[in-house]
């Protein structure tokens, strides 16, 4: 958790929340950690799920018309769950998050359409995905989907 900011600064970085088990490890592994890119028609975001996205099936994102995105990660029988240490080891480093369920939830800068939505799953572990901005209403294609994209 961050500490106050000073008088004068303007925080821009967006607010990135874990839960579940990913959170559990004492220092914050890259699982999480946010690329946020916006152009004039689109946004664009890359998020790292190291180790993820080598099985996808425990994997999904959901983006709504808000531009509020949530990915949920069910690790519970995914194959690297087969990769968990016996019972009788003990970290006494623990840093990273045990296998589990968690969820990464942050918000977009503005409305999208949620209709139009590309995500990538790139081979470094790195879920990419493009999306639309919302058009104006009264615009040519102005009435966005209120129905959440889904994908991966």
């Amino acid at each position: 958790m961050s500490a106050q900011a000073p008088a004068g600064y303007i925080d821009v970085m967006p607010a990135v929340y874990l839960t579940g088990t990913v959170k559990e490890g004492n220092i914050s592994p890259s699982v999480g950690l946010l690329d946020i890119g916006v152009s004039d028609n689109a946004y664009i975001f890359r998020i790292a799920l190291p180790g993820i996205l080598k099985d996808p099936n425990g994997l999904k994102c959901e983006v709504n018309h808000s531009g509020r995105v949530q990915i949920q990660v069910d690790m519970a029988g995914v194959a690297a769950m087969k990769d968990c240490p016996p019972d009788n080891f003990k970290f006494i480093t623990p840093q990273l998050s045990s296998p589990g369920p968690f969820v990464v939830s942050f918000n977009l800068p503005g409305p999208v359409d949620a209709r139009l939505f590309t995500p990538i799953a790139r081979r470094d572990g790195v879920l990419e995905v493009v999306i639309m901005k919302s058009k104006k209403p009264g615009t040519p294609g102005g009435t966005p989907s209120e129905a959440p994209a889904q994908a991966v």
